[in-house]
Parts: structure tokens; C-alpha cells; sequence
């Protein structure tokens, strides 16, 4: 077998597929446009100057008409809470800072699909994002139970996507069963899947969402182990979730690759860059 050496180019010459401005057009990729994007929300009770830029309830009808505009079709709400416990049960109160979010952005704007990030990290005393029982451990049991109230009341308000995040095991199931239970099975549920990272700090100084000592790691992916983000991911879609957020999607990227090639649910991305979220 004879190998054939591609023709020599001279020096300085470029590839006939880069060098032509509509050669370029018509190899690429499709186009990235509004309504593949969601806009990060993070709603406070009063106007506050932080980290990252925040906006009110009151504020919220004017965003959502402008996203409208723009194309933008969906919209991903962090709301903090200025009233905390132990137990996070202020998660579950019908009007909470997130459920009056919800309901004034889909009284904006119907239209546009609204998702909510379902976690206790600005509700619990602790700043965690589960329950913790006397001696400091996490309760599994408790934080599903709230957790699974939480996001029938975000469902309440008119949430379309409910996201729990505090990837304790069973919190998507008890949220799938809680909602089915409510009369809410056509509601979709979109976990979290996180890695660590210390790209989230401008978001948790923003939502009073750091705990107090300590850290979520334990629940959280390695980003040393790959294989524990397929292996959770795997296990949130039999949990009953329909969707996937990972995170930082910069640095999962390959999971998300894998994840892909399952087949088995739809992803979106989070992506923390420089102190501001983005879709």
C-alpha cells in the first residue's frame, strides 16, 4: 500500500475551506440563538448591591417582557430567603420570596417556561443545602420530605421545571412522587448534577446561600471521578428525573458528552463565569 503525501502548500497560504467568508458560513455549526437560552434570575426581597447583580418581585414583569423580546423562551429562578430554620420549612410557605417570583413572572409572561432551582441553601439555618439532625449530619429523611414540598409549592405559584439540587439522594423520586401526588405529573423535574467548584462563591455570597461551616462536598462530584457524574446521572433519570442541569458545564463537558450518548434525557447547562450565571 502506497501513502500519498496531500499537495505542499507555500508559505503563508491558507485552507480553501478558511479562506472564503462564505465557504466559512456554510460549514458552520448551527447558529446559537435567544431561545436556546435560559436567563438566570436571582430575585432578593429589596434591591441590594452584591456580588452578582440581583432584581425584586416588583422588577420581574419588566425582565420577562423584555426576555420575550429578545426571544428568550425560559427563564431559571434563584430566590433568597431572609427568613430561616433549622428544618428550612420557610421553603414551603406559599407566598416565600420564590413562589411570589414565580407567579409574577408567569403572570408577565405566560409563554415563557419558568424553572426553579428546588434546594433549602438559603432556607436552613446552616446554609446547607439539606437538613441536618442534632449532632451536624445530614437528615436524608427530612431533607426529602421538604424538599418534595418545596417543589409542589414552586409548582403551586406556576413553576413549569422544579430543579433539586442538593443532589441527596431521593429528593428527585420524593419531588417526582410528591408532584404526581398533587396532581402535577405533567410538571417536569430537572436535578441538579453538580461538580466542586469554587465558581459558585459569587453566587452564594449573592443568595446568603454559604454555609455557616463546612461544605456540600459530600454530595457533591469529584471532579477527579468521572464516572461518579455518569453514575449519578444514571441514577437521577431512574429517580424520575426528565431533564439534567450540569454544572459548571465548562468542566463537564465530557459527561455531558457521555450523558449524550445514552440517550436517555435532555441536558442543560449552567455555567458560572466570572461572578455572573449564564445559560
Amino acid at each position: 500500500m502506497s501513502v500519498t503525501a496531500p499537495p505542499a502548500r507555500t508559505h503563508g497560504a491558507t485552507s480553501p475551506l478558511r479562506s472564503r467568508p462564505a465557504v466559512r458560513r456554510f460549514l458552520e455549526g448551527p447558529p446559537l440563538d435567544p431561545a436556546d437560552l435560559s436567563l438566570v434570575l436571582l430575585v432578593t426581597e429589596e434591591e441590594v448591591d452584591r456580588a452578582m447583580p440581583t432584581l425584586t418581585v416588583a422588577q420581574l414583569p419588566a425582565v420577562m417582557r423584555q426576555a420575550k423580546q429578545l426571544g428568550i423562551r425560559s427563564v431559571k429562578i434563584f430566590a433568597e430567603s431572609t427568613q430561616r430554620d433549622a428544618a428550612g420549612e420557610f421553603s414551603v410557605v406559599p407566598d416565600a420570596l420564590m413562589a411570589r417570583a414565580v407567579r409574577a413572572a408567569k403572570d408577565a409572561e405566560a409563554e415563557i417556561a419558568v424553572m426553579t432551582e428546588t434546594c433549602l441553601c438559603s432556607y436552613t439555618d446552616t446554609g446547607f443545602c439539606y437538613v441536618t439532625d442534632r449532632q451536624g449530619r445530614p437528615d436524608i429523611a427530612a431533607t426529602i420530605d421538604v424538599t418534595s414540598r418545596q417543589a409542589v409549592t414552586h409548582v403551586a405559584a406556576g413553576a413549569d421545571i422544579v430543579g433539586p439540587a442538593s443532589m441527596v439522594v431521593g429528593t428527585t423520586k420524593g419531588a417526582r412522587e410528591a408532584l404526581n401526588a398533587a396532581g402535577h405529573e405533567s410538571v417536569s423535574i430537572m436535578p441538579h448534577v453538580i461538580f466542586w467548584s469554587s465558581l459558585y462563591d459569587g453566587f452564594r455570597l449573592t443568595m446568603g446561600a454559604t454555609p455557616q461551616a463546612g461544605s456540600d462536598r459530600e454530595f457533591q462530584i469529584n471532579p477527579g471521578k468521572p464516572e461518579q457524574f455518569i453514575d449519578t446521572a444514571l441514577q437521577l433519570v431512574g429517580d424520575g428525573a426528565d431533564m439534567l442541569l450540569l454544572e459548571p458545564a465548562m468542566f463537564s463537558a465530557d459527561g455531558s458528552r457521555s450523558v449524550h450518548a445514552s440517550g436517555r434525557r435532555s441536558r442543560a447547562a449552567l455555567v458560572p463565569s466570572e461572578g455572573r450565571p449564564c445559560r
